[in-house]
Formats: structure tokens, C-alpha cells, sequence
């Protein structure tokens, strides 16, 4: 019972974590107008936030094996509350950087734990289980989305909004802990450290899951980013049908996490990836060869359920390589993905503006075609 108690915790956990931030974004038009803020001096604060995970990334594997995986999951979960909280009723923009700041590196440190415990879950069971935590993540994102719009549609005081969400998802993840498996982390899956003849061929694994990772990043940013953004200025769809782009991709991506551990379990890390990355560029890239509105939104679920197993995989392979102490190939995955989501949007918004989003679009395919070629580095094998 114990593995399966500690399956529904770490369950609730990405829940928590999908959901409480999800609750803020449809509250900054709000926050933006409340504060009179510039665009300008507004995307600088929303800055913060990636830049907060990308500062306490790497402390996040040290955390995880000195205080354990379950323990540091879930006070980040209730440190991420408060700096949402926080940016909230924040009465100025300096304040909103800041708790954008604390919420986004607690984020990251809660990202790396809660999946570092889901990898523990993973070994216990024998079989693959983490893209069904993604999953839940992507519903408890869409359930945080759904409950920021309510309340800003019932005009809803954003203290008393976030205060209540923050409170209700801390209480899940508090609850969530005495479900989680006990005991400290594993040193490392050989209890030794690497040698120096193996240190290179480990960093060009390393280095080839990260490139996956920022691949199934970007793609997952295009779409948030550009999609509508696409549909209704290049296309001409209406807002309504333009916003259909995202939500295909991220409904898609959900779908493909669900499925995802049964195909892995069958077919294997690798085939799972290649066949996923070819269906991202095969679908997304003839929908810019072949432009028109329906076939771009089919492009977008293609590209979403294509890297839908992605993130996990490269963090499953990370926290799975011999040698290395527990966590830190998990931690230097998460931390450097984050890049993919901090230069995806300015590096397609630089091409789009000399050669048209439709071009600049091409980083999509573009990533599926090197998920395909670096594929060799997640295991091959069928569990």
C-alpha cells in the first residue's frame, strides 16, 4: 500500500503545483491596472519569476538530499503560496518583482523535488509512472486557470482570492506528505562517485537530455506564446477560434501524458521519443507549409502530443544516470530547461518581426527533428 498511498500524494502534489500559480495569470490584468503599470515595466516584473527559478535551480538537488525529497516538496509548495500571495497585493511594481521573484525559485526547488520523489515512487513500482504526474500537473493547471477566471469574473478581492487558493493547495500538500514514502534519498544508483574516464561520456548524455528537455519546452512556449498570437494575425481567425491554438496543443499534451507510461512501458524511452518528435514536426510543419486556421490548430495538438513525454523522459534519464548523487542530474535537467521557456519567446519573436511568425514557427518542427536525433540518449528498452 505504501507505494500506491505515495503514488496519490505526489499526485496532489503536482496538482498543488499546476494549480497555484495558474490562479494568478488571469489576475494580472487586474494586478497590471491596479499598480498603472507600463507594458514595459509589467514584463519586467513577470521577468521575475523565471528569472527567481533560474537563481535557486541548482540549489534544489543539495536541498532535496539534505532534507529529503518530500519534505522540501512541500514547503516549497507553501513558499510558492506566499510569494503568490504576495504578488497579489503587491502595492507597488517593485514588490510584484519580488514576490514574483520568491514564487518562481520556489517553484523550481518544489519542480525538482516533487519529481524526484515521483522518480522514487517510479522505482518502486517497477514500471513508468511519471508522465501520469505531468498529467495531473496540466489538470491542476487548467483547474487554477478556471478558478482565477471565476473569481475575476465575480470581481473577487485578489487578497482574499489567492489567500483562500494558497491556503486550500498548502493544506493538500501538508496532507500530501504523510502519504509520501519515508526515509532519506538514495546516494546515488551505484553508491559511488563517477571516475574521470566516465565523466565525459555521462556529460554528453547529460547534455543531449537537457537539448530534449529544452526541446519539449519550447514547443510547449510557442504554443502559450504565439499560437494565437499566429491564428488571428496571420490567419485572421476570430480571438475565440485563435485561442482554440493553445488550448489544442495543451488538451493534446495532457492526453499524450496519460497515455504516455503505457506506451513507454511497452515501447521504450526512445522509440516513445522518436516517434513523439516525429509527429510534432511532421504535423506542425505541414501546417506552416500549408497554412489555414483548422489545419493549424491540428498542428498544435500534434506538436503538444508529440512532446508530451518528453519533459519526464529526460528527467527520468537525468535522475537515472550511474554515478551521479541523487538529484543532481534531475536538478541540472530542470534548471536548464528553463532556459528553453526564458529565450523561446524574444528568439521567435526576432525572426517573426524580419521574416514573419509563420517562419520563426519553424523552431517547432525544427525541435521535433532534433528530439528524433538525440533520442539514442533516453533508454531504449521497453520496462
Amino acid at each position: 500500500m505504501q507505494p500506491r498511498n505515495a503514488r496519490i500524494g505526489v499526485s496532489l502534489l503536482f496538482f498543488t503545483n499546476g494549480a497555484l500559480f495558474a490562479n494568478l495569470v488571469p489576475r494580472y490584468p487586474a494586478i497590471k491596472a491596479e499598480l498603472g503599470l507600463t507594458n514595459t515595466i509589467y514584463g519586467v516584473a513577470l521577468a521575475m519569476f523565471p528569472l527567481g527559478a533560474l537563481v535557486s535551480g541548482l540549489a534544489a538537488g543539495l536541498l532535496v538530499r539534505r532534507y529529503r525529497s518530500s519534505r522540501v516538496a512541500v514547503a516549497g509548495t507553501i513558499v510558492t503560496g506566499i510569494g503568490v500571495v504576495a504578488a497579489g497585493v503587491s502595492p507597488t511594481w517593485v514588490t510584484l518583482a519580488a514576490s514574483l521573484f520568491l514564487a518562481g525559485a520556489a517553484d523550481s526547488i518544489t519542480d525538482v523535488a516533487q519529481n524526484a520523489h515521483g522518480l522514487r515512487v517510479q522505482r518502486a513500482y517497477g514500471r513508468s509512472i511519471l508522465n501520469s504526474f505531468h498529467a495531473v500537473w496540466s489538470i491542476g493547471a487548467v483547474t487554477g486557470g478556471v478558478m482565477g477566471g471565476a473569481a475575476a469574473g465575480f470581481d473577487i478581492p485578489l487578497g482574499i482570492h489567492l489567500g483562500t487558493s494558497t491556503v486550500l493547495m498548502s493544506l493538500i500538500a501538508v496532507g500530501c506528505y504523510f502519504l509520501m514514502l519515508p526515509g532519506p534519498e538514495p546516494l546515488s544508483k551505484t553508491g559511488e562517485l563517477p571516475t574521470q574516464s566516465s565523466v565525459g561520456p555521462k556529460v554528453a548524455v547529460l547534455s543531449a537530455l537537457v537539448v530534449i528537455a529544452v526541446c519539449g519546452a519550447l514547443v510547449e512556449d510557442a504554443g502559450s506564446s504565439w499560437a494565437a498570437v499566429y491564428l488571428n494575425g496571420d490567419l485572421g481567425a476570430i480571438p475565440a477560434v485563435a485561442a482554440l491554438g493553445f488550448v489544442a496543443l495543451v488538451g493534446a499534451q495532457t492526453v499524450g501524458r496519460l497515455l504516455g507510461d503505457r506506451l513507454v512501458d511497452r515501447f521504450g524511452q526512445r522509440a516513445v521519443a522518436r516517434a513523439g518528435g516525429t509527429i510534432a514536426a511532421v504535423g506542425m510543419g505541414a501546417a506552416l507549409a500549408f497554412p489555414s486556421v483548422p489545419g493549424t490548430i491540428v498542428g498544435f495538438a500534434a506538436a503538444g502530443f508529440g512532446v508530451a513525454t518528453l519533459v519526464p523522459a529526460a528527467m527520468s534519464g537525468a535522475d537515472d544516470l550511474p554515478g551521479l548523487r541523487h538529484g543532481t542530474g534531475l536538478a541540472v535537467v530542470s534548471w536548464l530547461m528553463r532556459i528553453g521557456f526564458l529565450v523561446s519567446p524574444p528568439i521567435v519573436g526576432l525572426v517573426a518581426d524580419t521574416a514573419g511568425l509563420r517562419v520563426g514557427l519553424i523552431v517547432v518542427p525544427l525541435a521535433g527533428v532534433l528530439v528524433v536525433v538525440l533520442a539514442r540518449a533516453l533508454a531504449g528498452h521497453a520496462k
